[in-house]
């Protein structure tokens, strides 16, 4: 029996081996945060999820790619919401736990 690939596989694979290599010359990625409804919803990361162009970037450079690729996407929206990981060190710096240099 052939290999079946979820949608959620075959976006993150898009991404991957897509969009990546563009995104990595400007020392970014993309990553999938969910897929709902046909709307796969992509985190920049690296020096792109700080761009100022992230919202470009998803609309002219991931949504081509991931539409063209995987045909249940119908959009793709940018995910802006602070990684959980970034949100935990800012409250450890708060309470005074953390100090950056």
């Amino acid at each position: 029996m052939a290999d079946l690939m979820t949608v959620e596989d075959r976006i993150i694979n898009v991404l991957a081996n897509k969009v990546d290599p563009v995104l990595s010359k400007h020392f970014g990625g993309a990553t999938l945060s969910s897929f709902e409804d046909g709307i796969a919803y992509v985190k920049l990361t690296g020096a792109c999820a700080q761009c100022p162009s992230a919202q470009e970037t998803v609309e002219g450079v991931v949504r081509d790619f991931v539409t063209g690729g995987v045909p249940e996407v119908k959009d793709v929206k940018l995910d802006a919401s602070v990684s959980d990981d970034l949100l935990d060190f800012a409250k450890k710096i708060l309470r005074g736990e953390e100090t950056v240099d």
